[in-house]
């Protein structure tokens, strides 16, 4: 089942569609990114360093966290 990756700052409907088409469907997922897999989506998606700049990364940790 795929996490509705729209409740993260940042993400709309047609970057939630190019994450899912790239394999990337939940939150844990993104929760588990280091600076390589970061760097990888940024330039495989052409973010342009949006990952980074609105927290992606933290904003899924605080979601799983929530989860368990």
């Amino acid at each position: 089942d795929a996490d509705d990756l729209k409740k993260l700052s940042g993400i709309g409907p047609a970057l939630e569609k190019k994450l899912n088409e790239a394999g990337v469907t939940s939150f844990a997922q993104i929760a588990s990114w280091g600076a390589a897999e970061v760097a990888e989506f940024d330039e495989k998606l052409s973010f342009k360093g949006r990952i980074e700049r609105e927290g992606w990364v933290e904003q899924a940790k605080a979601i799983v966290a929530e989860k368990e």
